[in-house]
């Protein structure tokens, strides 16, 4: 049933894990009785204790977790919204892509990290600036992957629609569209684990208002609490996973009988 639902058999993600717990604990061993630094990388099971038997914290890492979810579900959205549309126009004439792709790419390439004050400065220090970081990361893998999808249609299909005469919305709507969908998918799922990175990343250089695993994240590294760090990097990562293979999901339900979308 795993296998039919996400496409992958599940034993060799299980071998490749337990060779990780095996490098980690052996990491943790080095660290505690060579460095005497047991701090910077702890033991699984520390990890595990703080996580789920330390109330105090797991408190904070399910209210945090939620904090960085609602961060990076609005974000994706409106990368969505916003992806979407452009590929959309970029799709309907060479001289409009040629007009606003680069423009995509300079987006890509911008240092967040460079312009945080700016967008503080901007937008506040709150949700609102978290959402921003999160659009911004997330935004290109789904305005490229869906103009590539919108401009994959078949060239012989194309014909047959002048053909019929159908209007541009014709051909958006029942060829271009659904001949995207296996790469729009890939770009929402792509685009689904950096919407994560940038709640993070936000939520790490915005921290007035309700705080995020990023805030939990370096709160604990200060406090050299390292299982705690550790733990909410974890769930982070965890969270990337969980909204990655949802869109994957969705994806194989949507278009996976009659595309080789995996």
């Amino acid at each position: 049933m795993v296998r039919k639902l996400f496409g992958r058999p599940w034993w060799q993600p299980t071998i490749v894990f337990g060779l990780v717990i095996g490098f980690w604990y052996l990491a943790a061993l080095y660290y505690d009785k060579v460095k005497e630094l047991s701090f910077v990388v702890p033991y699984p099971q520390q990890v595990a204790h703080t996580a789920f038997a330390d109330p105090v914290f797991r408190s904070q890492l399910v209210h945090e977790l939620w904090e960085t979810t609602k961060v990076t579900f609005i974000g994706l959205a409106i990368a969505v919204l916003i992806g979407m549309t452009w590929a959309v126009l970029m799709s309907q004439a060479k001289w409009i892509e040629q007009s606003l792709y680069p423009y995509a790419v300079i987006l890509q390439t911008i240092p967040i990290l460079a312009i945080v004050p700016l967008i503080g400065t901007i937008a506040g220090y709150e949700l609102t600036s978290r959402v921003v970081v999160t659009v911004m990361i997330a935004l290109f893998p789904l305005v490229s992957n869906t103009l590539f999808g919108l401009q994959s249609a078949d060239r012989a299909q194309h014909e047959l629609f002048k053909l019929q005469g159908a209007g541009r919305l014709t051909t958006l709507v029942k060829l271009r569209l659904p001949a995207a969908l296996p790469a729009m998918f890939v770009g929402l799922r792509t685009a689904a684990g950096l919407a994560v990175i940038g709640a993070i990343v936000g939520d790490q250089f915005f921290q007035r208002g309700t705080p995020g695993l990023g805030v939990l994240i370096q709160v604990s590294n200060a406090r050299l609490n390292g299982p705690g760090t550790f733990a909410a990097i974890i769930t982070a990562s965890l969270l990337g996973v969980v909204v990655f293979l949802l869109f994957g999901l969705l994806g194989r339900l949507l278009v996976g009988r009659w595309s080789d979308f995996t």
